[in-house]
């Protein structure tokens, strides 16, 4: 990935996760990535990806489930939260 040095790494990451939502690529109701996978993906620390998973729970993308994972969240009509 070709990082951009005036945007944190979170959001850049944030940004393609959110984008392949919107694609579904990640469907409503399938399961993200964890932690380590994105770290290993992205080439971030685990802080940063676990970063990138909390804000699209913040933004209403995703859901986690304690124990099991975060998954896409279903999306009303017109596909934002």
């Amino acid at each position: 990935m070709d990082w951009k040095p005036d945007v944190p790494r979170w959001r850049q990451v944030y940004e393609v996760i959110e984008e392949r939502i919107a694609d579904g690529t990640y469907p409503a109701g399938s399961q993200l990535p964890g932690v380590l996978a994105i770290q290993g993906e992205f080439g971030i620390a685990q802080m940063t990806a676990r970063r990138v998973l909390t804000e699209l729970r913040t933004a209403g993308l995703a859901q986690m489930q304690v124990g099991v994972g975060t998954f896409v969240a279903e999306l009303p009509a017109g596909g934002r939260p």
